[in-house]
């Protein structure tokens, strides 16, 4: 009996133990801190605008891979590290390139090969850039209050279009290298007066949000070297109370200061993110394609760009032009019709 009892006490005992345990490892797992989900990682845009690329095409302009063997561009370039495409948009270009059904067929390749998108407005019939922002002929004699609603209804006809194909725009420049303001005399900014420039901003920057609500709005500038110039533009702007997601720059360094214009530009973007709070685009860039230092241009800029908190990517202005395509020399192709070493950059 006395045995029994023992075994019995034992047996109790065992079981306490197990269930002291059991609460235990509850109690251990209620209070083990909860993982925090991780912050959604921005992939470093890699990118070209090929704005031309129908029309080279329509002239018989071929591409090829480093092999010698003919490929679609477009494809050509997302193999070669290529993840988003720039489109350039006229209002009315009196040949028909570059205009809204031209840019549409360029977004539904781009979008088929999964490349990201960026549509850049000129509010022009033709290029708007520092020296030239004509307003197009049939905005020709516009008030300030119809030109607004002639950039709103553009910059909404336009990407809904796009939209209606399923094609998802990320970014949206409202003006082209927007240096002195856009659609001149109305929206030139000049000195301290940037109040018809913001007006007309803003309306770009409404229509976008309206069509792509979480589309990012990029004013563009050139001469990235160049701070003063930023700035004079960023305060002008924040003091109207402009508004925009991003600060947009192009940079087309010398053969002889390419060091230089490509170090200040970094240093640029660094400060510009910081006393803006903005992230910042390298828009547009390139090189003469037989330079020497293009490559070296690429690799300075695109490790640089990635190693700054902010800057979200770089864009190769028209890379796939050669043979002195409409007089343009700095393209990333030889003149053979295949890919430089400049374009080396963006397979990292």
């Amino acid at each position: 009996m006395m045995e029994t009892m023992e075994k019995l006490k034992t047996k109790i005992i065992t079981l306490l133990l197990c269930l002291v345990s059991l609460a235990s490892c509850g109690d251990e797992d209620k209070s083990e801190p909860q993982t925090e989900p991780e912050e959604e990682t921005i992939e470093f845009a890699k990118g070209a605008d090929v704005s031309w690329l129908t029309e080279m095409e329509s002239c018989g302009v071929k591409f090829y891979d480093a092999a010698g063997t003919e490929k679609e561009c477009m494809l050509l370039l997302r193999e070669m590290g290529v993840n988003s495409i720039r489109l350039r948009v006229w209002v009315n270009p009196s040949d028909g390139w570059n205009g809204k059904q031209d840019v549409l067929v360029k977004a539904l390749r781009a979008h088929s090969l999964g490349m990201r998108i960026m549509i850049d407005f000129h509010y022009s019939d033709t290029w708007a850039d520092p020296a030239s922002q004509t307003v197009p002929s049939e905005w020709a004699d516009y008030t300030l209050a119809e030109l607004k609603q002639a950039v709103a209804e553009h910059t909404t006809d336009v990407l809904q279009t796009l939209k209606d194909k399923g094609i998802d725009v990320e970014w949206v420049q409202v003006g082209n290298e927007t240096s002195s303001g856009m659609l001149w005399e109305t929206g030139r900014a000049n000195g301290n007066d940037f109040a018809n420039f913001v007006q007309l901003l803003n309306s770009g920057y409404d229509a976008a949000k309206s069509v792509y609500p979480d589309s990012k709005v990029i004013v563009h500038i050139n001469n990235g070297y160049d701070l003063s110039l930023f700035t004079w533009m960023f305060d002008g702007l924040r003091s109207n109370n402009a508004r925009y997601d991003i600060i947009g720059m192009s940079l087309y360094p010398e053969e002889s200061t390419w060091q230089t214009q490509t170090s200040a530009c970094l240093s640029n973007i660094k400060t510009l993110v910081s006393r803006y709070g903005k992230d910042v685009m390298v828009c547009e860039i390139g090189m003469p394609w037989d330079s020497d230092n293009a490559e070296a241009v690429m690799t300075t800029m695109v490790n640089g760009c990635k190693a700054i908190s902010g800057c979200l990517g770089v864009f190769y202005w028209e890379p796939e032009c050669y043979g002195s395509w409409k007089g343009y020399t700095k393209g990333a192709f030889d003149n053979t019709g295949k890919p430089t070493s400049a374009l080396k950059a963006f397979n990292n």
